[in-house]
């Protein structure tokens, strides 16, 4: 029998690989239009949700996560932010942009750290600064190097970063939070899908198989974030940051070995340089998760000698 950080430790592991592989799903899907495969992934997430909710008896959560003006408002900031990083996401795997998805992640967490200094005001050490500096460098290499910014990973990085800045200040787990999310979400996908009808479209793709893999979207979506939420609860935020780096790496390689895209030199110069600066950000995690551990062991030792 695995213990409980064990579990949390497979639990995330498996999380961040269907996240890491999603491309190669997408990328079956490049024949419907991202909006129409975004409107499935909203329809059959909240479905699966509602199941998963249902069996437990927590539905009624879903209302209480709105209750209040403060709250509603700030799940429908959180379902914009997280329905155009979908969006994106979708639709730069369909067109073969999946190298800046996995840039836009690996970027991600130094993103969230620029956040929580800005709006909450948390101190950033130096390997903390020197870490977001080498990420801004290598911004501006690929910048200068392809004459264009990566705006797609940066985009994905900024909306996934104010995403989990709302979610701070919401006060229910994940699967609730996300189901609340879709549910205001879901009204503007079946709208897509009646339009895609009217005009000639079939809402489902015509055939058996693309039928099938858009109503696979709510698993896919579901799935591993239930996982995560299981992980979440039983380890260390610093070994569930870490571990997260495992969705760019696989969503990496599918971009490079799988989908065979493009990654010349100014690409490379610009991954060593992310991936360098997340080295000096974990070690500084590491770091300072050890840290507290000594100073809650000493603190408890203290009590128990008084």
């Amino acid at each position: 029998m695995l213990s409980g950080p064990a579990k949390g430790v497979a639990a995330m592991v498996g999380a961040c690989t269907v996240w890491g592989l999603s491309p190669m799903y997408y990328k079956m899907l490049s024949h419907i239009p991202a909006m129409e495969v975004l409107s499935h992934r909203m329809i059959w997430s909240l479905v699966f949700f509602g199941v998963v909710l249902g069996a437990q008896g927590r539905l009624g959560e879903v209302l209480q996560a709105m209750n209040t003006r403060r709250s509603f408002a700030l799940v429908a900031v959180a379902s914009v932010m997280i329905a155009a990083n979908w969006a994106l996401f979708i639709w730069s795997v369909q067109t073969g942009r999946t190298t800046q998805t996995s840039l836009g992640y690996y970027v991600y967490p130094l993103v969230a750290v620029v956040i929580g200094r800005v709006i909450f005001g948390e101190k950033l050490g130096s390997v903390q600064w020197l870490a977001v500096g080498l990420a801004a460098v290598a911004v501006v290499v690929l910048t200068v190097g392809l004459g264009t910014a990566p705006w797609i990973a940066l985009t994905l990085a900024l909306t996934f970063g104010l995403y989990g800045m709302i979610k701070k200040q919401l006060d229910v787990g994940p699967v609730v939070s996300v189901t609340t999310e879709v549910l205001l979400l879901v009204p503007f996908a079946v709208v897509i899908l009646l339009q895609t009808y009217h005009n000639g479209g079939a809402v489902f793709g015509g055939d058996l198989t693309t039928m099938s893999l858009l109503v696979f979207a709510g698993p896919i979506t579901a799935l591993p974030l239930i996982m995560f939420s299981f992980a979440a609860r039983r380890l260390a935020m610093t070994t569930v940051g870490l571990l997260q780096y495992i969705n760019p790496t696989l969503q990496f390689a599918c971009a490079v070995f799988v989908f065979s895209e493009p990654f010349g030199r100014w690409h490379l110069i610009a991954f060593v340089l992310i991936w360098t600066a997340l080295a000096f950000y974990s070690v500084s995690a590491l770091r300072q998760d050890n840290a507290r551990r000594r100073a809650a062991r000493a603190a408890s030792a203290s009590g128990t000698v008084l």
